[in-house]
């Protein structure tokens, strides 16, 4: 790993974040009544893309934004330059650290998906996104915002638009929560415009499916899970080496799970929600590989998992995978609308550091006398790992991510000395199941919490 490449200046970096930053404060202030700090942004924007083939649609869209009469092409316009900007930002970014992982990227060009939602529905959810960037943050009210429900509910019973009822749901609700924008002292300004730019362009029809081009036939080597928790919902996602049964080169593959979940099930409970769905959790709590026949997957790498094409196979530990097969993994193709720094997740192996934790609880590791900031939060309370354990790591298995104007390590697996023994802990160790004196308390909590939810649920209904 040459960690030091992970800290060196990025041409043009801070020049594409400046200009999508001075856009996405004008959806603050919005764009019906622009002032004129606010006609800075879409001009920017455009003057960031004037070398591509967006450039002539998006200076007739910044003029139009400038002069407060921007319409629905106007405004997909403008979230596609934002897209396009934060993408070469993302392809900057991920050549840097597969570069510093000596690793090859793939060369596929990933398809666009096929298909033609009901169109009514998109141009009914396009023309609520201009509403929001027309009155902007600041111009937030409930009536604006309740103007997605009925969307919402048109969509969801479409599989192709479920993306989009989603994304468009969840937006509503944290922008409800902040309502009304006039009195409301600080906005999450990207956060927003990527929600509110991804749903412009999911609103252009084709845009939103992932299509499968494929099937492969070999053998899933398990790195490590990522577990992401919401009040609402819950994500797994495998990260993992597969090797093609025939004999060409390894590959780095992804393969998750989501289920909707009560707030009250949380830490290793989450796992009793995702197990029935994928059999791939019990392989890795097991440290086992997978071997696939016919299993569905896409040019990005993402496995369209199905047990009707696994079956577990040999014990395959997670350690063993990252020094052997994973420095000669080839890495996916992004898809598209991916192309955003926030999904760079590159898995690496780490060993040889130097870790060490401040006052304030922060630990970074030092590679080859690089500083390494480790992002614990990340660390899923649904398993073994803990911040006290990375710290006092050797080896690990990490995601690679951007946050905040660096690259950070999240830790999905470690190696650390218990007794005198170097011992592997894994975040999504209790996956599977487990015999942990403390997996097993958590579990029961989890089973008691869901069996208490489930009666209430029967007297409600027989009432």
């Amino acid at each position: 790993m040459h960690a030091g490449l992970l800290s060196a200046p990025v041409e043009g970096l801070d020049e594409a974040l400046d200009a999508v930053d001075a856009f996405d404060r004008a959806l603050v202030a919005g764009l019906l009544r622009p002032q004129p700090a606010e006609t800075a942004g879409p001009a920017r924007l455009a003057g960031a893309v004037a070398g591509t083939p967006l450039a002539a649609r998006v200076a007739e869209a910044a003029a139009k934004a400038a002069a407060g009469a921007a319409g629905e092409d106007h405004c997909v316009a403008l979230a596609a330059a934002r897209t396009a900007l934060l993408g070469s930002v993302h392809d900057a970014l991920l050549n840097v650290v597969e570069e510093a992982a000596g690793r090859a990227r793939g060369t596929q060009v990933a398809p666009v998906a096929t298909g033609q939602p009901a169109a009514n529905l998109l141009t009914a959810a396009r023309a609520w996104l201009c509403e929001l960037a027309r009155c902007g943050w600041q111009g937030l009210d409930h009536e604006v915002v309740a103007g997605a429900a009925e969307i919402v509910s048109a969509m969801l019973p479409e599989p192709p638009l479920r993306r989009l009822a989603t994304l468009l749901d969840g937006f509503a609700a944290e922008l409800a929560a902040s309502c009304p924008g006039a009195s409301a002292e600080r906005f999450p300004v990207r956060r927003w415009a990527d929600l509110w730019s991804r749903g412009m362009l999911l609103t252009v029809p084709g845009a939103a499916g992932t299509p499968v081009t494929g099937t492969v036939d070999g053998r899933l080597l398990p790195l490590g899970v990522d577990l992401q928790e919401h009040a609402t919902a819950a994500q797994a996602q495998v990260h993992a080496v597969f090797e093609p049964a025939d004999g060409s080169a390894p590959r780095l593959v992804r393969a998750g799970v989501s289920v909707p979940k009560p707030d009250t099930v949380v830490g290793a409970g989450i796992w009793q929600l995702l197990r029935p769905h994928m059999s791939l959790l019990a392989a890795v709590g097991e440290g086992r590989s997978m071997d696939l026949t016919g299993m569905p997957v896409t040019a990005g790498g993402d496995l369209v998992w199905s047990d009707a094409h696994a079956r577990p196979g040999e014990p395959a530990e997670a350690f063993a995978t990252a020094r052997v097969a994973l420095p000669t993994a080839t890495s996916p193709v992004t898809a598209p609308l991916d192309r955003h720094p926030a999904h760079i997740a590159v898995p690496v192996f780490l060993e040889g550091y130097t870790a060490r934790t401040d006052d304030d609880g922060r630990v970074t590791f030092t590679v080859a006398g690089t500083g390494l900031a480790v992002d614990t939060d990340r660390i899923p309370a649904a398993g073994p790992l803990t911040p006290e354990t990375v710290a006092r790591s050797g080896a690990c298995i990490a995601l690679i991510r951007w946050d905040a104007g660096t690259f950070r390590v999240q830790p999905l697996a470690v190696e650390t000395t218990v007794r005198k023994k170097v011992t592997p802990v894994h975040a999504g160790a209790w996956a599977g199941g487990t015999a942990d004196k403390a997996g097993v308390r958590a579990e029961k909590a989890a089973t008691d919490a869901a069996r208490v939810l489930s009666e209430r649920a029967g007297r409600l209904l027989r009432t």
